[in-house]
This record gives C-alpha cells, structure tokens and sequence, in this order.
C-alpha cells in the first residue's frame, strides 16, 4: 500500500529502523488498522471487543521485529487502543512502537495508547516507544500512553522510550511485575519546551528472589515547560533495583523528580539518585570558542545528554 507523504515523514521521525511492509507489522491510521502483516513466527490479530490488536510472539521467535506505529493526521480526534503481546518463552524480539501526530487543525487531537505485555520464561524483549507532534495547526498533541508489563522467571525486558518534540501534554502510566531472575532495563528520555508538560508515573514491583531493575530517566525542560518523573521501586524478595534521574532546567521551566524506593524484603537493595541542574558553563565557553553560537553550543550539549 503507498503512504502519503505525511504518514511517511511521521514514521522516519518514529521509527527509528525504518518502517517496511513486510514481516510482522501493523500500521494504525486515524484510528483504524491501514495495513498489517505477519511473519512465520509473529502473528497479529485484531481484537474484536475493542479497538487494538493481539500480537502472538513465538519462542521460535531469534531477533525478529515487530513494527506497530500510529498515526494520526485527522485534527480532533480521540484514539484509544488496546494492544497485548504474548512472548512465548525463550522467544527473543525487538517491539518497535510510537505515535505520531500531524495536526493542521484547531482542535485538541490525543491518542491513548494501552499496551500490555506477558513475557515467558527466560525470553527477552526490547520495546522501543517514541512520542513526535508537529503541524502548523494551534489544536494541542496529547499523549497518554499506558505500559504493563508481566515477566516470567528469567525474562529480560528493555523499555527505551523518547518523547522527540511537539507533543503538548502527556502522561505517562507504566506498572511492571517482575517474577524471580527476570531483568528490567527502563531509558526513558525526554524533551520539553514552551507551555508543555509531562508526567511519568512508574511502579516496578520486584516479586521474584533475584530480580533487578535499573531505571535511567533523562529530560531536558525549556521555556515555561513542567515535568514531574515519580518512579517508586518496590523489593518484595530478594532483589536489586537503581533509579537515576538526571535533568537539565533552562528559561522558566520547572523539573520535579521523585524516586521512590520502597523495601519489603530484608535481601533488597534498591538505591536511588537524582540531579537536576542548568547546562555546564564550562562545557558552553568551551563549544563557544569552537566558532558556536550559544544556541548551537546548547543543542549540541542536549543532544549529546539525551542519547
């Protein structure tokens, strides 16, 4: 099927390894499934009590991907989806997900996207979620995404997500259970400017004698942008879990960081720790007398900080 060209400029801004139709796919479009494929170990059904898909993942599954983004150019429009990945064990598998929004339009156009993933033994995952808004409209891109996550003994599970730019408010839900030896690995980075705000909310809940977590957030807040990162990690067995939360604050923005560790286990060790500062004054002077402006000195520090 061809895409216009706005579908396809949203998906190279999403998709970082590119966007094919072939293999294992579904390409969602103003709240209706455009095109899907399957491949021999990945199959993708439609649900038929509510808008979404089931995505069965085989443990036959060695390093396939699975691409399922969304895209929506229709100013005013409110998608909801409801998207369940079964990960047969020892499958191993890259999610390729994200959202987004062209919007031309007055209106508010939002997508809530609810994705919730059942991981077998021993298998591995990396899901991959990016967030993009742009459009010469004045209706505001809203995000609401929803992450549950059930690991089974041994699974290893990498949540990488970015939120690129355009996006005017979002929040964040993201509720992990960890059974015994499973690994969870969480990037999240993300980037606000003029009036936008966002909110994450995180629990990991670390139910299985050796499980482990480490949670990396990154964000850069400018203008008279807000952001609020709250993850709590909770040790219910014998388990390790690091939460590190780094922020740059520049104009008038306001970053609040709230790592939680909650310990319910005598063999937890869970640690937490949090920075949130201006751009390095040093690093600045010395990109400046490379022949930089200020403005190109500041984009060349925040791209580095958030890779």
């Amino acid at each position: 099927m061809e895409l216009d060209a706005v579908t396809n400029n949203i998906l190279k801004e999403i998709d970082a390894d590119g966007f094919e139709q072939e293999g294992a796919y579904n390409l969602r479009y103003n709240g209706q499934a455009l095109c899907h494929g399957d491949s021999e170990h990945i199959k993708i059904k439609r649900k038929e009590d509510k808008e979404g898909v089931d995505v069965y993942i085989s443990g036959e599954t060695k390093g396939e991907q699975v691409h399922i983004p969304v895209v929506i150019s229709k100013s005013g429009m409110a998608d909801v989806v409801y998207n369940d990945f079964y990960i047969e064990e020892g499958a191993d598998v890259v999610i390729v997900a994200g959202c987004g929004i062209h919007n031309s339009g007055c209106n508010e156009t939002r997508h809530d996207g609810v994705h919730a993933f059942h991981v077998g033994k021993n298998a591995k995952v990396v899901y991959e979620e990016k967030h993009y808004g742009e459009g010469e409209g004045t209706g505001a891109n809203i995000l609401n995404p929803v992450t549950e996550i059930f690991l089974g003994e041994g699974a290893v599970f990498t949540l990488d997500t970015a939120q690129i730019r355009g996006v005017d408010s979002t929040d964040r839900r993201t509720d992990v259970d960890m059974g015994p030896g499973s690994r969870l690995f969480v990037m999240e980075k993300l980037m606000t400017h003029g009036g936008q705000s966002a909110v994450s909310n995180m629990e990991v809940r670390m139910n299985g004698n050796g499980s482990s977590a480490q949670i990396v957030s990154r964000s850069v807040a400018k203008g008279t942008s807000r952001q609020t990162f709250h993850p709590n990690a909770v040790g219910n067995a014998l388990c390790k879990a690091h939460i590190q939360c780094d922020s740059i604050i520049m104009d008038e923005a306001w970053v609040c960081s709230i790592p939680e560790i909650d310990a319910r286990n005598i063999d937890a060790q869970i640690i937490h720790e949090a920075a949130i500062g201006r751009i390095n004054t040093e690093q600045l002077l010395k990109l400046r007398s490379f022949g930089m402006t200020e403005e190109e000195a500041e984009a060349v520090i925040i791209d580095s900080f958030l890779r």
